[in-house]
């Protein structure tokens, strides 16, 4: 059966320029996350560093634009001397957050030289469990200050002449969380990351901070956390985190609740962005605090057990390695759509994590590096969202959820660039057995039009995942039948399908 649908923006009515940092990852001293993933020396596609080619070139394609590292809860027990210096002097640590046996081959100039392969900005992490205000004042000043003191002379003397320039940093991670090593109350934190916050900007005022959020949405501490740590360090910071891990509901586990996770997120940034304004109208403050969502994906099949701890201290070993089906991939587009129709709030996003764990690039060891399910979506709106996110207005049949109350099947949103006169459309069909006869205006985008790409990702078996003997099985196809009259398309889309459309228009 057929059902309709359609999908309205106008060239005068946006949300904001779409930051291309919402197509950030995240790279943490995980499981095979680094090592045997991003790192592999001896394998036969590494450089002189031991980084695999193989890896780099999908990250190029994947077209991440910013990178989180090196945690994650690895990162509150992390102390930045142990990587930097000798490879041969650096010391073997515990990690107590993975309970595995850190060995430090890959620190702070290691891992820079990887973003700059792949052509990524670095986003640093400062650890807030263990140390404090101070051990952040001198990795910035490790890093950024050009010479002459202490520090930036031991960098020097490292090999990198030159400053690091790393722009963006995060004051911890999951700072409420029961699991973190270091775990503080609301206001030990916002303390902390207040003072941490005046120290760094001291050192370096041109650089970024983004506070920490509650570990979740569902947490007991989510709204009166984010509360009382802006109080304390609303003016010092330019960002909040939140994080969200989407699991298939225990109540029916159905697609359709799997998929309503869309809406969960969506008020989950819009109940945040309420809070920080509502600190800022306390503070009779005119600042508008930005949102960085540097923690996302699919994650609840391997969340347990030995996919999360293993006896021994293990170097490397295989935690969280995530398997993604079709079905998840949709949801990945969907959230994307929802990200960028939040564009003027939401300026980062980190998809966690890259490679091996919970990542749409998986390895084999001395073998093949391949694209999970999930990398097709992001790679996608990373390749085609740039410029101007428009305002959706959506008319479509829907269903009912028991937490948000009637969903649309239909998820869209819309980015022109006029830079180059493109126009992407990424759409998500959510109804699991129609197909969507879909009409989309363009208003005031131009009456001439071409078609640029058009791609769906669509399949009877929404489990089907991708492995390394078969490693296309999930792949965007063409999408047949897209209809350009002036400023009206038409197409039809697959049940339970992620399309992206892009078109090109002839301006005056």
């Amino acid at each position: 059966m057929t059902f309709k649908a359609s999908l309205t923006v106008d060239r005068d009515f946006d949300i904001a320029p779409l930051d291309r940092r919402l197509f950030g990852v995240f790279v943490e001293h995980l499981g095979r996350g680094v090592y045997g993933g991003i790192y592999e020396p001896g394998h036969p596609t590494a450089d002189e560093l031991g980084f695999r080619n193989d890896v780099a070139e999908l990250t190029r394609e994947l077209g991440a634009t910013i990178v989180r590292y090196p945690g994650g809860n690895f990162l509150s027990g992390h102390d930045w001397e142990d990587g930097v210096g000798p490879k041969a002097q650096r010391p073997r640590r515990l990690d107590l957050a993975w309970f595995s046996t850190e060995t430090n081959q890959v620190g702070t100039h290691e891992f820079l030289h990887w973003c700059r392969q792949v052509g990524i900005e670095p986003m640093f992490g400062v650890n807030l469990g263990t140390r404090g205000p101070d051990e952040a004042r001198r990795y910035l000043e490790y890093c950024n200050h050009p010479g002459g003191t202490a520090l930036s002379e031991l960098r020097r003397s490292h090999g990198a002449e030159a400053p690091l320039g790393i722009r963006f940093w995060c004051l911890g991670n999951e700072m409420d969380g029961p699991w973190q090593i270091g775990q503080k109350t609301a206001d030990e934190y916002g303390r902390i990351a207040k003072e941490t916050a005046k120290l760094m900007r001291w050192a370096d005022p041109g650089i970024e901070l983004a506070a920490c959020g509650s570990s979740a949405y569902d947490m007991p501490s989510y709204g009166t956390w984010e509360d009382r740590v802006l109080e304390h360090c609303f003016e010092f910071v330019d960002y909040l985190s939140l994080h969200s891990y989407f699991v298939k509901p225990p109540a029916d586990g159905s697609t359709e609740s799997f998929l309503a996770q869309i809406e969960t997120n969506a008020r989950y940034i819009e109940d945040t962005v309420a809070i920080a304004d509502a600190v800022a109208a306390r503070k009779r403050s005119a600042k508008r605090l930005m949102l960085s969502f540097d923690e996302w994906n699919v994650w609840y099949r391997a969340r347990h057990g030995e996919h999360l701890r293993q006896a021994g201290w293990p170097e490397a070993p295989r935690l969280l390695e995530e398997v993604y089906t079709l079905e998840d991939a949709l949801l990945i587009g969907g959230m994307l759509t929802m990200f960028m129709n939040h564009a003027d709030r939401l300026k980062v996003a980190c998809m966690a994590q890259l490679c091996n764990v919970i990542a749409p690039i998986m390895t084999e060891p001395g073998g093949p590096a391949w694209r999970q399910t999930i990398f097709h979506p992001f790679a996608q709106a990373a390749r085609w969202a740039r410029g101007r996110v428009l305002r959706p207005v959506i008319a479509s049949p829907g269903h009912a959820n028991a937490r948000h109350g009637e969903l649309p099947y239909l998820c869209a949103s819309v980015v022109d660039d006029a830079a180059t006169g493109r126009t992407a459309v990424f759409l998500l069909n959510r109804h699991l057995s129609d197909e969507m006869d879909l009409s989309v205006t363009l208003r005031g985008l131009g009456a001439e039009r071409g078609l640029v790409s058009a791609e769906q990702l669509h399949g009877a078996d929404l489990n089907a995942t991708n492995t390394a003997d078969a490693p296309g099985r999930v792949a965007p196809q063409a999408l047949n039948g897209v209809a350009i009259d002036g400023e009206q398309l038409r197409v039809t889309l697959k049940p339970a399908s992620w399309n992206v459309i892009v078109t090109k228009a002839r301006r005056a």
